[in-house]
């Protein structure tokens, strides 16, 4: 995921610059321990649906509550450009979403949760 997020900012096709969207960076100390992103969701037509990007927390932080930290970060302000926010988590983290507000969709598609704004 890192990886990719590094890559999409290098070749230019996501740098986190349209209205409404965020990239967010948490630090312990000098360390970057996680990092989330808010886009414009290029999978839902609805031209006010958001996306929480690459939230990733290195394993030495999670349990920290870093990953709260981190959706609690990308939600402030979104309802100024966003009516929800959906992700695309794995199953493993489909229990941390749920805890942070997110509902589950119905599979298939692009989204497996949505945070709702308005």
């Amino acid at each position: 995921m890192v990886l990719r997020l590094a890559e999409n900012w290098a070749n230019g096709s996501n740098r986190f610059i349209r209205p409404g969207e965020i990239m967010l960076g948490a630090w312990s100390g000098d360390v970057l321990v996680g990092a989330c992103g808010r886009n414009v969701d290029p999978y839902d037509p609805h031209p006010r649906a958001g996306r929480v990007r690459h939230l990733y927390v290195a394993q030495r932080a999670r349990r920290d509550g870093v990953g709260r930290a981190l959706i609690l970060a990308i939600g402030e302000g979104a309802s100024e450009h966003f009516d929800y926010l959906n992700t695309n988590a794995p199953e493993t983290a489909f229990a941390f979403y749920e805890r942070v507000g997110f509902v589950r969709l119905e599979r298939g598609g692009h989204a497996t949760h949505r945070l709702m704004l308005v």
